[in-house]
């Protein structure tokens, strides 16, 4: 007979899921194509180097699901793949460079950050949910804005005009999406 303290409480959602090594395989292996399948979700941006995408959401919703190890080796899975030529970077490329390839690598930072957030509550509640995402794409920009600049050549100002406000409405209304999501995910599982 199991006690009290010998029940644990799953730190994400993904830990719902019965199973070991073979359900994290699963995981890591969904995560970095539920990427690359929202990275096809391609829109180029007038002046910007760098297109709209769904990667951002698909990132941070991995980072909450996963926790911070599996969602961490999802994206790596998901950058090594694209260097090897899996076709699932933005638009159906692959390989390495470019001025978006900076906001790639950021995902591995910033899935294993939301997912260490989440591990310890940053997704059960809206507002903490919205804070998690908010400092997902910060880490996202963080890794994403130097690249753009080198390969640009252009100046911080210009990095900033091209590589981070046209991103801003679109990146709050994924927040948004998620702050919905994952809350009601949480509900759900409680019932």
């Amino acid at each position: 007979m199991a006690n009290a303290s010998s029940v644990t409480r799953p730190a994400v959602l993904s830990d719902l899921i019965p199973g070991s090594r073979t359900r994290d395989v699963a995981l890591v292996v969904g995560g970095a194509a539920l990427t690359g399948l929202a990275a096809q979700l391609s829109f180029p941006l007038p002046g910007s180097p760098v297109p709209v995408t769904g990667q951002t959401f698909a990132v941070v919703l991995v980072g909450a699901a996963l926790g911070m190890n599996r969602a961490a080796l999802s994206m790596a899975l998901y950058l090594l793949a694209g260097l090897a030529g899996v076709p699932w970077f933005a638009g159906g490329t692959s390989g390495f460079g470019g001025a978006s390839f900076g906001y790639v690598i950021g995902f591995i930072a910033a899935a294993a950050v939301v997912g260490k957030l989440a591990e310890r509550g940053g997704d059960r509640t809206v507002p903490r949910t919205v804070g998690t995402m908010i400092l997902g794409n910060l880490v996202i920009y963080a890794f994403g804005l130097p690249v753009l600049i080198a390969v640009a050549q252009v100046d911080l100002a210009t990095g900033l005009a091209v590589g981070v406000l046209p991103f801003l409405l679109g990146d709050a209304l994924k927040i948004a999406i998620a702050a919905g999501l994952l809350p009601a995910a949480w509900k759900l599982s409680r019932r």
